[in-house]
């Protein structure tokens, strides 16, 4: 029986509104048994967990601030985070991380509310949705400062784009997976080697949806159905059958969300 997590779809996003149904089913039908919806903002929060409402037992709401959300107005959504992080359960605090692609105009107060983040979830014993975009060693400077407080987070780097090299570096300060999706499937994609060099117990599935599409639906909409394409050309490249790729990320995600 095919099983198969998406440990990151933004299954509530307005993209998926005119046909939601039918991608939930097309969803189950390749053998999506659940999935993982990674928080923004204050602004997605209601939908993301009316959504869950919708899917129970099949998607997960998580919380947190992403980076590129985090603007004058940091130190609110923050306290939002807080408060509902006390008023309910969360299978993960995410997506939260650092962004200097679309501007580094905030980058201070990025790494602020990622470290008060990855703080929270080693106190709460939640796994992180770690978002890392041209901020690698500002990366490192936040992740140095939780080691300091003797902190070891765990959790995922989602839409991994680094060299096995990295992977090994980020795992000296917690016990980190790497999020797979798409872009594995794209022709110049230096993620195939690093899949391909490092075993499938570092990994978990991810869609990203409904952004990154994989080959052959590059530039379409994304949906958690298309994982099956990313199963399949991580299978290629292990040279293992897709039954195994499965059977092990499900594994991997089980045990990193509790789910």
């Amino acid at each position: 029986m095919k099983m198969i997590i998406d440990t990151h779809t933004h299954l509530y996003d307005a993209e998926f509104l005119s046909d939601f149904t039918d991608v939930v089913n097309r969803a189950k039908e390749a053998g999506v048994t659940k999935c993982i919806m990674p928080a923004i903002d204050i602004s997605c929060y209601e939908e993301m967990v009316r959504t869950e409402g919708l899917l129970e037992g099949f998607a997960f709401a998580t919380i947190g601030l992403h980076p590129t959300s985090v603007n004058e107005n940091w130190e609110k959504e923050l306290d939002f985070v807080c408060e509902k992080l006390s008023s309910r359960n969360f299978c993960a605090i995410g997506e939260i991380g650092l962004d200097g692609y679309w501007s580094r105009d905030f980058i201070q107060e990025q790494k602020k509310v990622f470290y008060q983040q990855v703080v929270w979830a080693c106190q709460q014993n939640l796994p992180i949705i770690v978002h890392l975009r041209e901020a690698t060693l500002d990366m490192y400077e936040v992740l140095d400062m939780v080691k300091g407080a003797g902190l070891r987070p765990r959790g995922v780097f989602h839409a991994f784009s680094g060299s096995v090299e990295t992977y090994h570096r980020i795992n000296q300060y917690g016990d980190f997976k790497i999020g797979i999706g798409g872009v594995v499937t794209y022709k110049k994609a230096s993620l195939a080697n690093v899949v391909a060099e490092l075993p499938l117990e570092c990994m978990v599935l991810e869609t990203d949806s409904p952004w990154l599409s994989p080959v052959p639906y590059r530039g379409k909409r994304n949906e958690p159905s298309y994982l099956k394409e990313i199963v399949s050309k991580i299978a290629q490249l292990k040279g293992c059958e897709a039954s195994e790729v499965m059977r092990i990320t499900s594994e991997n995600a089980s045990n990193l969300f509790k789910i």
